[in-house]
C-alpha cells in the first residue's frame, strides 16, 4: 500500500488506509484503499474503519526491546548489553530529531483524526441501527481518549485538536495550536473516558477478549486521576524542578502546576473506589497438597493466618502470582485483568531471558537492588531476618526442596532461600532449574543454568554466539515464562502469553496511596449521581494494601506502616517494585514520585560474573559495562521530546523543557 506521512493534522484527506486490528480486532483483514465517502455507505465498513484505528495505537505489551516509551531498559527494573533504543535514552542517546520507534505522536493524531471523522460522519450511515450508533460512538471516543491518555503520558501537556476533521489543503496558519495545560488535558481525556463508558458495554464475548469495556475506560480515567494528584504534576517539588520555568510562550502560564492541591488525592480515590466496585478481583489459586504452610511466627498482622481474602491462609502463593503472567490460566476468565490482552510480544519476550544454550539470548538482566528488595517468606527485609526463616549468603543448598510445583535445586547459593513467592515466580538465578517440560530431547530439559563466569550461561559460554547474550548482573526476568516453554530440542513448544495492561492490584494500591496522601476530609461527587467522602481511613488502607501482600503469602502493613504517612510511602514504593515488576509501570512510577533522578543515581549492581560460580561470584558489584557506567538522568529525560519537525510545522506549539 501507499506508504504516507503523517503529521499533526494533515492526516490522510481523501484515501484512508485500513490495517488489521490488534487487540480490538474484528476480524477480517480491510487493506484496500478506498474513498473516504464510500466507508459511510456500509456498516461493514465503518466498523472496520473504527477498528482499524486501533493497529495505530502502541502495541502495550511492547515494553521489553523496541518498546513505545523507555519502559523496563529505561529505569531502573532492568539492563543489557544491547544497544535498544530504551536503553540508549540513559545514554542520552534520544533527541527530538531521533526517536526511532518512540515517536507515537504522528500515529496518535491519526487516531484522534480517524475517531473525529467518525463523529462527523456516522449519520451518513443508514444500515447502522441506533444501538449501532451508540456502540461505534463510545468506542471513537474510548480510542480517542486512549490515543491522548498516551501523548500525555510520554510528552505531557497536550495539543487538544478538539473535534475538527483537519482538510489538508488548508494553509499552514489553519494547523496553529498551542497546547493545553496539563490540568486541562487530564480533564478533556477523562471527559472523553467517561463518555465512553457511557456507551460502551461492561463486559465483550470471549471471542473479542480485550476489547475495551466500562471498566477499562473507569480504570483509565483511576489511573489519570492519581498521575495528575502526584507530585511531579500537582504542586510538588518534583514540580517545582523540572517544569517552574515551562510556561507557555503565549500567556506565560505554567504548564505544569506549581500549587499543591491535596483535593486531587480525593478524586483519585473516587475513581479507584468506582472500579473496585465493580466485578474485579485479585486471581488466586486453591492451595493443593504440595503448598507450604504458612510460616510460623507472626505476630504483627493479627489476620495473617485468616483464611483468603480476610488473610493468606487457604491460597497458593506461588501459583496465585505466576499465573497471572506464565500462561498457565487463560486470559479471559482472569477477573484481576481489567485489561488485557493475549499477546505474542510478551510470548517472544521470553527469548531474552532464556539461557544461549537451549535457544534462547540470555541478555535481558534484572538489577541486584530489584533482588535484594524482595522478602524472606515471612515478610523480612533480607537485613533483619527471622530466626526461624533465616537470610544468609554464605553456603550451598545440598537437597532439593520443591513446593507449589516449584524446584530449589543443589548447589544453589542460600541467598535465594527462604523468599517469598513472588521471587519464585519472577527471577531466575544462578542455579536456577528450567524445566523446559514441553521438549523431549535428553539435555534439552530439566536443566540448572549458572551465571559465573565458567557456568553454562554465563560470559564464556556466550562467546560461543555474541559476547553481550549473558544477564551481566546474574539474575533474569522468569515471570513471562512457563515451566513447560521450551526453545530448543525435539517438541520444543511455548505457551501462549497474556499482557495486563491494567490488573486489579494496581487499582487496589493505587486506591491505598490516594487515601495515605489526605489530611482532610473530602467530598466528591462520582458519575453525577452521588457523592463520597474520603479521609486517611487506616482500616480502608489495609483492606486494599494487605490483599496484595497475602496473595504473595506475606504479612500485611504494620500498625506503624499505618499510622504514618511516610513510613507507608515507603511501603507502598517497594511494594509496587516487586508487584509489577516488569509490566511497564516503574518508568512511569519513579517519575510522578518526584525520586527518578534519586533511583538513577545509583549505579548498576549485581553478581560478579566476571568470576567462577563459587570463586568470588556471590558478591555485589558495579556492573562494568559502558552502559551502566555511562548511565545518565537529566533532567530534561522527566518527559520525551516532541519530534522537532512537528515543532517545525506548528511553531506554536512549546517543546518540552530542555529538548
Amino acid at each position: 500500500m501507499k506508504k504516507i506521512r503523517i503529521s499533526i493534522f494533515a492526516i490522510l484527506s481523501s484515501v484512508m488506509i485500513f490495517t488489521s486490528c490488534n487487540y480490538l480486532d474484528v476480524g477480517d483483514y480491510f487493506e484496500d484503499q478506498i474513498n473516504i465517502d464510500s466507508v459511510f455507505q456500509s456498516k461493514d465498513y465503518v466498523e472496520r474503519f473504527l477498528w482499524g484505528a486501533a493497529a495505530l495505537l502502541p502495541n502495550e505489551a511492547n515494553i521489553f526491546e523496541y518498546s513505545y516509551y523507555p519502559a523496563i531498559l529505561g529505569s531502573d527494573e532492568g539492563f543489557t548489553m544491547w544497544n535498544y533504543p530504551a536503553q540508549r535514552f540513559t545514554l542520552d542517546g534520544i533527541t527530538a530529531d531521533d526517536m526511532e520507534q518512540m515517536n507515537i505522536w504522528p500515529s496518535m493524531y491519526q487516531v484522534i483524526r480517524k475517531a473525529n471523522t467518525i463523529f462527523a460522519r456516522i449519520n451518513e450511515c443508514k444500515e447502522l441501527t441506533a444501538q449501532d450508533r451508540r456502540e461505534i460512538v463510545g468506542y471513537a471516543h474510548f480510542m480517542r481518549g486512549y490515543a491522548y491518555y498516551f501523548l500525555l503520558l510520554n510528552y505531557g501537556p497536550l495539543l487538544i485538536a478538539g473535534d475538527e476533521v483537519y482538510d489538508t489543503s488548508l494553509p499552514s496558519e489553519a494547523y496553529q495550536k498551542e497546547r493545553s495545560t496539563y490540568d486541562e488535558s487530564v480533564e478533556y481525556i477523562c471527559n472523553e473516558l467517561e463518555t465512553a463508558a457511557t456507551y460502551i458495554p461492561p463486559s465483550v464475548p470471549v471471542n473479542v477478549f480485550g476489547r475495551p469495556t466500562k471498566g477499562v475506560a473507569y480504570a483509565l480515567i483511576a489511573k489519570l486521576r492519581v498521575y495528575a494528584a502526584s507530585p511531579l504534576w500537582n504542586g510538588g517539588q518534583a514540580a517545582r524542578t523540572y517544569f517552574s520555568d515551562f510556561l507557555r510562550t503565549t500567556d506565560k502560564v505554567h504548564y505544569v502546576s506549581q500549587e499543591y492541591d491535596e483535593r486531587k488525592w480525593a478524586v483519585a480515590a473516587a475513581a479507584c473506589k468506582r472500579v473496585m466496585e465493580m466485578n474485579y478481583s485479585l486471581y488466586t489459586v486453591e492451595a493443593g497438597f504440595d503448598t507450604p504452610e504458612l510460616p510460623e511466627g507472626v505476630t504483627y498482622d493479627p489476620d495473617y493466618y485468616k483464611p483468603w481474602p480476610e488473610g493468606a491462609a487457604g491460597i497458593d502463593h506461588y501459583r496465585s502470582y505466576a499465573n497471572i503472567f506464565n500462561g498457565e490460566e487463560l486470559a479471559f476468565k482472569n477477573k484481576e485483568f481489567v485489561f488485557a490482552r493475549n499477546s505474542s510480544t510478551v510470548t517472544n519476550s521470553g527469548n531474552l531471558s532464556f539461557p544461549a544454550q537451549f535457544g534462547g539470548w540470555n541478555c535481558y538482566a534484572v538489577p541486584q537492588h530489584i533482588i535484594d528488595n524482595y522478602r524472606t517468606i515471612d515478610g523480612r527485609d533480607i537485613s533483619n531476618p527471622s530466626t526461624d526463616n533465616p537470610y544468609t549468603e554464605e553456603g550451598f543448598t545440598t537437597t532439593d526442596r520443591s513446593f507449589s510445583g516449584y524446584t530449589l535445586k543443589t548447589n544453589v547459593s542460600n541467598m535465594y532461600v527462604n523468599r517469598e513467592a513472588r521471587f519464585y515466580a519472577s527471577i531466575g538465578f544462578s542455579g536456577c532449574l528450567w524445566p523446559m517440560n514441553s521438549t523431549t530431547e535428553n539435555g534439552k530439559f530439566m536443566q540448572q543454568a549458572f551465571y559465573g563466569a565458567d557456568g553454562n550461561s554465563g560470559r564464556s559460554a556466550a562467546t560461543q554466539g555474541d559476547i553481550r547474550n549473558y544477564p551481566i548482573t546474574g539474575y533474569v526476568i522468569k515471570k513471562y515464562i512457563h515451566p513447560d516453554d521450551a526453545r530448543s530440542g525435539a517438541n520444543a513448544a511455548v505457551l501462549a502469553k497474556p499482557f495486563p495492561m491494567i490488573r486489579y492490584a494496581d487499582i487496589l494500591l493505587m486506591y491505598a496511596e490516594s487515601l495515605n496522601n489526605l489530611t482532610q476530609t473530602h467530598t466528591v461527587e462520582v458519575d453525577n449521581e452521588h457523592t463520597l467522602t474520603f479521609s486517611r481511613d487506616e482500616d480502608e488502607i489495609r483492606k486494599a494494601f494487605n490483599p496484595v501482600r497475602y496473595r504473595a503469602g506475606l504479612p500485611g502493613l504494620t500498625n506503624e506502616e499505618l499510622s504514618d504517612p511516610d513510613l507507608f510511602f515507603k511501603a507502598l514504593q517497594r511494594e509496587r517494585m516487586i508487584e509489577f515488576l516488569h509490566e511497564g509501570l516503574r518508568y512511569h512510577d519513579v517519575r510522578r514520585w518526584g525520586i527518578v533522578k534519586q533511583v538513577e543515581s545509583n549505579p548498576i549492581t549485581g553478581m560478579d560474573t566476571e568470576r567462577r560460580e563459587k570463586d568470588g561470584y556471590y558478591n555485589r558489584v558495579m556492573c562494568n559495562h559502558s552502559n551502566a557506567r555511562n548511565r545518565v538522568f537529566l533532567d530534561k529525560m522527566i518527559l520525551l521530546p516532541i519530534d522537532r519537525q512537528e515543532i517545525k510545522r506548528v511553531p506554536m506549539m512549546d517543546q518540552n523543557p530542555g529538548w
